[in-house]
This record gives C-alpha cells, sequence and structure tokens, in this order.
C-alpha cells in the first residue's frame, strides 16, 4: 500500500488553491519543475486522478473531491499543531512553579525572572519565598519544581547542587565610623549593637560562622528572622550585621554601606529538588538564568555603597 507523505499532502493544497503549478511553487517558494513532478509522480503510484487539467488550471477531480476535504482537514490541523508549538516556545497556557530563599528573593530572583520571561514571554510565573524547613514539603508535595537557598538540604529524597559561590559582608549605616574602613572585621563588629538573624537557624548559622570561628559573640541588640529584615533596620541606623552578598546585591542601596568582611567567609547558593524528578525545559532555563545572575552579583570588585 503507497502512503502520502506530508510533503505531498502540502503539495496537493498548494496546487488545489493555487489552481497553477507556478502559482503553487510561490507558494511553497520552491521551484516549479519539482512541483510538477511530484504530483504527476503522486497520481502514479496512487493510480488515481487528482487534478483535472483544463485550459491551463489545475482543477480537483470529482473522484478525488473526498481526498481534497481531508487534506484540508489535516492541514488545519497541522496549523494547529503548530500554533501549539509556538505557544509553548513562548511558555504560553503553562506554569513554572518554584522557590526562592528570601535572601535570594530579595535581589537576584527578579533578574533571573527577568531573563526568563525574555525567552518565554507568555510563562506563567509561580515565585514562593520559602525558608529552609518549610522545602521538603513543597518538593516532595511537588508545589514546584525546584528551590534556590543559601545552603544544601540533608534529606535522601532531595538532590542539591551548586549554583554559585559568594561571600560575607559587613553592613553599616551611611555615616557610621566603620564605613570609612576599606574592610570591616568582625573584632570591629563585636563591640557594636549588633543585628542578626537567630544562629539555631540554617541561614543564621552562616552569618555567626566567622564570629564562631573567631570566638567571639556579637552584642546582639536585635534580631530579624529574613535578611531583608536584618538589611532594613541596619539602613534605619539600629545597628551593624553580617549579611550574605546576594541580599544586598542591588547596584544602589541608599543608607546602607556593603564592605568586605576581613575574615573571608564564603557562602554558597544551591538549586535543590526532588531526586529523580525531571525539570520542565522552563525549570531547565531558569536555574540557568539564577547561575549567571548569582555569578553576577559576586563579581563586582568592591563596593562603592
Amino acid at each position: 500500500m503507497t502512503e502520502l507523505t506530508l510533503r505531498q499532502v502540502e503539495v496537493i493544497r498548494a496546487v488545489m488553491l493555487a489552481g497553477t503549478i507556478q502559482g503553487a511553487a510561490r507558494l511553497l517558494n520552491v521551484s516549479a519543475p519539482g512541483i510538477s513532478r511530484l504530483v504527476k509522480h503522486t497520481e502514479d503510484v496512487l493510480k488515481i486522478r487528482l487534478f483535472e487539467r483544463k485550459e491551463g488550471l489545475f482543477v480537483p477531480a470529482p473522484e478525488a473531491h473526498g481526498i481534497f476535504e481531508m487534506v484540508l482537514r489535516l492541514h488545519r490541523q497541522m496549523e494547529n499543531l503548530n500554533h501549539a508549538v509556538t505557544a509553548l516556545q513562548k511558555g504560553g497556557d503553562t506554569r513554572l512553579s518554584f522557590a526562592c530563599a528570601p535572601s535570594i528573593a530579595q535581589f537576584i530572583a527578579a533578574r533571573a525572572i527577568r531573563s526568563v520571561r525574555q525567552q518565554f514571554p507568555d510563562l506563567f510565573i509561580d515565585l514562593n519565598i520559602l525558608k529552609i524547613e518549610e522545602t521538603a514539603d513543597y518538593l516532595l508535595l511537588e508545589r514546584g519544581e525546584f528551590v534556590i537557598l543559601s545552603s544544601p538540604m540533608d534529606n535522601p529524597a532531595i538532590e542539591s547542587a551548586p549554583l554559585a559561590q559568594g561571600r560575607l559582608v559587613a553592613v553599616v549605616p551611611e555615616g557610621h565610623p566603620l564605613a570609612e574602613k576599606p574592610a570591616i572585621s568582625v573584632h570591629d563588629l563585636a563591640a557594636e549593637d549588633f543585628v542578626g538573624v537567630d544562629p539555631d537557624d540554617p541561614y543564621g548559622a552562616i552569618l555567626a560562622r566567622p564570629f564562631r570561628e573567631a570566638g567571639i559573640t556579637p552584642r546582639y541588640t536585635m534580631r530579624g528572622r529574613f535578611a531583608q529584615t536584618v538589611v532594613s533596620l541596619v539602613r534605619h541606623g539600629l545597628g551593624v550585621a553580617v549579611i550574605d552578598e546576594f541580599s544586598v546585591a542591588e547596584v544602589y542601596m541608599p543608607g546602607l554601606v556593603r564592605r568586605p568582611l576581613a575574615e573571608k567567609t564564603e557562602v554558597s547558593a544551591w538549586v535543590v529538588q526532588r531526586k529523580g524528578r525531571a525539570l520542565s525545559s522552563f525549570a531547565d532555563h531558569a536555574i540557568t538564568c539564577f547561575r549567571r545572575e548569582l555569578t553576577r552579583a559576586v563579581q563586582r570588585a568592591d563596593w562603592k555603597h
């Protein structure tokens, strides 16, 4: 049994619409002899007449009307398929759900999402802000595809991969005496009113590490649960702090001075996901955007504000 190919269907439809071989060739942007040969070959192998030749025009043969109806129907279905593919390429009628730790959500997430939307302008994005202790339920219950965190997860059902490595920085209010120093030590900060995160919190433990390694206990006068809270308190002159540089990655932050921490302390960003889950192409692209934006954030050589 001889079967029609999609190319033959395309040519038959073009000849039917144009009425001439030349017109069909223009529709398909190919040579006329190629169209003529393919029509003749199709009729020969099918052993049926598709067109009648009348005064230079190609008219559908009466016995082939049923075939032409199906050709038109098939072409409409192909158009619908192509429209669906185009919509999918832009993210249409699809959703990308993921989450970030508060520190990374502050500035980095918006930049990464901007890049995602440039690639997929019609994609609906559902962004959640999570603490590390909320992450397991979020992933294992498949509420989202991945989470960007400041530390890996110790869970056999979840896999973690590093995205970028940054550092801890000191932040003080504008006009503070320590703002004159090119780098600030934990010994400088020990004598100041200190704003921090509970050291028993996984994120707080990262911020407290340089003090712990130096055998110093900062003089906590207030604590906040999230990085943006700590930064806001410092900007309003309520103390000094140590924070990860991802949390203060904005170019201009009036009221706040950022300085390298003399005791170089690294902090990493991680992507975590349910082990064995295949990520969508949208999620893969979003992770690539996060990696790029996190890397850019740690490439600045100095802090001018």
